[in-house]
C-alpha cells in the first residue's frame, strides 16, 4: 500500500514538473534528480542487499521488484519529456518552413485585365 502511494505521488509530481516550463528551475530539478539517482545507484552497488531492505520497508517483496517500479517511473518521465521536446521542435520546424516558403515564393504574376484582352482582340 505504501509503495503504491509513493509511486502514484512520484508519477503525479513528475507529470507536474515536466508539464511546466523548461526554465532554470526545471533544469535544476532534473540535475538534482540525476545526482540523487547516481548516489542511490552507487549505494546499491556497494550494498546490494540494501535495495531489498528498502523494498521490504515499503511493502515490496524484493529489491528487483522495487527497481522495476522505479525504472517504470523513470521511463515514463523520459517518454513524457521527449514528447514535450519533440512537439516543441516540430512547432519550430513548421514555423521555420512556413517562413522559408514565404521568403522563397516567386512573386505573384499580375492577372491579365479585361482591357488587355480587348486590346488583343480576344473578346
Amino acid at each position: 500500500m505504501v509503495i503504491q502511494i509513493v509511486l502514484i505521488a512520484a508519477v503525479v509530481l513528475i507529470a507536474l514538473v515536466m508539464g511546466r516550463g523548461q526554465g532554470a528551475r526545471g533544469q535544476a530539478l532534473r540535475r538534482l534528480g540525476l545526482a540523487a539517482f547516481a548516489v542511490l545507484a552507487v549505494a546499491s552497488i556497494l550494498r546490494p542487499d540494501m535495495l531489498t531492505e528498502v523494498a521490504q520497508l515499503v511493502n515490496v517483496g524484493r529489491g528487483t521488484d522495487l527497481l522495476l517500479y522505479v525504472l517504470i517511473v523513470v521511463f515514463l518521465t523520459y517518454v513524457s519529456t521527449r514528447y514535450v521536446r519533440d512537439q516543441r521542435a516540430w512547432r519550430q520546424i513548421t514555423a521555420l518552413a512556413r517562413r522559408v516558403a514565404l521568403i522563397e515564393a516567386p512573386p505573384p504574376r499580375p492577372e491579365p485585365s479585361v482591357l488587355d484582352a480587348s486590346a488583343s482582340g480576344d473578346v
